[in-house]
């Protein structure tokens, strides 16, 4: 999976992560290990724009579960895919969102999957990328 990084600055830094593609089992650990690399390297506010993820799958879903995580400041844990992650999604929870991981410009069908298995419920969705930007705060 090709990915795209851009640092830019509203209120406070963002990074911008732009993957491109499907996001499915054969590389949904890409995703989480740049995530991990730029959380280490000093990013703190993430703006993950799906406006070029033609799908996501389950374990897509994966992915985003984790990364919520480690922009939250946990532990990841094992990086294969499982029922347990998809199971830690409360879909009847309240909107509580990740303040520091946002989504901008999912594809419908990828907006279908956020929706259906709950994972809106974990950050904010944008279409607009300045104002994604600057919704973040410190």
């Amino acid at each position: 999976m090709e990915m795209e990084i851009v640092y830019t600055t509203g209120k406070v830094p963002v990074t911008v992560l732009s993957p491109r593609g499907a996001v499915d089992g054969s590389n949904y650990k890409d995703l989480i290990i740049k995530t991990k690399e730029l959380q280490e390297t000093g990013t703190r506010y993430l703006l993950l724009d799906l406006g070029n993820v033609t799908f996501l799958s389950s374990a897509g879903l994966v992915a985003l579960h984790k990364i919520v995580l480690l922009m939250r400041g946990e532990k990841i844990g094992d990086l294969e895919p499982g029922w347990d992650a998809l199971h830690a999604i409360d879909r009847d929870q309240p909107a509580m969102k990740e303040p520091c991981f946002k989504v901008l410009n999912p594809q419908p069908r990828v907006a279908k999957t956020l929706q259906i298995s709950g994972m809106e419920n974990y950050f904010e969705v944008f279409t607009d990328q300045q104002t994604a930007i600057d919704s973040f705060h410190a």
